[in-house]
């Protein structure tokens, strides 16, 4: 099984777009994928 990998998400209204940013990329990088086949996997 994987390992859990846990994330911080600000309360922020809105959330700033580099948080959003910084957010994906430590999410790709525990997958082991790039940015941008992570945004592809989420919006399908």
């Amino acid at each position: 099984m994987g390992v859990e990998h846990q994330v911080t998400v600000p309360n922020h209204d809105p959330l700033r777009v580099g948080t959003l940013g910084a957010i994906l990329d430590g999410v790709a990088r525990h997958h082991g994928i790039s940015r941008d086949e992570l945004i592809r996997l989420i919006l399908g």
